[in-house]
């Protein structure tokens, strides 16, 4: 059976590697501004199967790790949010949006009015994510203590007000949502991370923990 600190570091593999995926795609993508546009559009142009894989190897890797928070952290609605947001990736990732906002190179500018059902199932898996998140910080908290508390606490508000800042972001066209966005994965990520990493040094490693 696999070991509860095996299952853990899966989410201290996948959700790093998301974010420096994105972070490395977004500097060094040509025609793409990180500071202006999403994450997402990274998925689109003949680079996109990057961003793609990404979103869907990350998300696979939430799965586990979902698992091994059920067992160290014993809180069932945590690993189910932390199994849903993974699921949210893997959406994100299989539905890609729209060209939009002048990329990639030849989209038109800004945001249309209409978009596909393609785009509308990207934008509900999205969702599903950045509500799952917040909700898995709380849900953790009672779980937790000290400072790790507080820190779930805090990031739990923090991911919520940066999506709505991003979101309005979005809809008018701002040009630095895509920094806000950038912003809310870092702050979010890196407590999956280190929430991984806490509980990994919590559990046994020769054997799984009891259910």
């Amino acid at each position: 059976m696999t070991t509860t600190r095996t299952l853990l570091l899966c989410g201290a593999a996948g959700a790093p590697l998301f974010v420096i995926v994105l972070l490395a795609e977004g500097a060094l993508r040509p025609h793409y501004d990180p500071v202006y546009h999403s994450g997402s559009q990274l998925s689109l142009g003949d680079r996109g199967w990057i961003q793609i894989a990404n979103f869907v190897v990350s998300g696979l890797l939430m799965l586990p790790y979902a698992e091994g928070v059920r067992r160290a952290l014993a809180s069932r609605w945590t690993a189910v949010l932390i199994a849903l947001f993974g699921v949210g990736l893997i959406g994100a990732g299989v539905f890609v949006m729209d060209p939009m906002q002048g990329y990639p190179p030849g989209a038109p500018p800004g945001i249309p009015a209409v978009t596909s059902g393609h785009n509308s199932a990207h934008d509900l898996a999205s969702l599903l994510v950045f509500l799952a998140l917040p909700l898995a910080c709380v849900t953790a908290a009672f779980r937790l203590k000290g400072w790790w508390r507080a820190y779930s606490l805090v990031t739990a508000v923090a991911t919520v007000a940066l999506f709505l800042a991003y979101g309005q972001a979005f809809t008018q066209d701002a040009p630095n949502a895509g920094l806000i966005q950038r912003v809310l994965i870092v702050t979010g990520w890196t407590w999956l991370t280190l929430l991984a990493l806490r509980l990994s040094r919590t559990v046994p490693t020769s054997r799984p923990a009891r259910r």
